[in-house]
């Protein structure tokens, strides 16, 4: 296996960071034209990962429907943090904090309008810690 962690800025706003092109970078350098399977891991308790279409509006989308689901007030028993911060910690139940993906030749094997997105829901954490590593096929 083949392993490497990031620090991901996510600039301590809420949102969706693309890892697509890092990913991929990742790839060329330590598994050129190899097939196997890319896991991508997020070390924290109020992050995941998504396989979504970037770029269209689907990161406000994404946003929403988590707020909408995992309303940001004052109902959670989590309560550090500031107001509604229990459901930053609900939201990796919901958006999980790991996804493996297929490496065919090197590259990986997304659908057309596919991206690996960051999801960050917790504005509290500007750099985000992310593992990716390979396991050839």
């Amino acid at each position: 296996m083949r392993t490497t962690e990031l620090m991901v800025r996510t600039g301590g706003s809420r949102g969706l960071t693309d890892l697509t092109a890092v990913c991929q970078g990742f790839l060329a350098e330590t598994a050129p034209g190899e097939d196997g399977l890319l896991s991508v891991f997020v070390a924290h308790a109020t992050a995941g990962l998504a396989v979504v279409e970037l770029g269209a509006g689907s990161e406000d989308d994404i946003m929403a429907a988590l707020d909408d689901l995992l309303p940001r007030d004052d109902r959670w028993r989590h309560r550090h943090g500031p107001r509604g911060h229990g459901a930053d910690h609900v939201a990796p139940a919901f958006v999980a904090p790991s996804i493996v993906l297929p490496v065919i030749g090197g590259r990986l094997a997304l659908g057309t309008w596919q991206s690996i997105a960051l999801v960050d829901p917790n504005a509290d954490k500007p750099v985000r810690t992310v593992r990716l590593s390979f396991v050839r096929g």
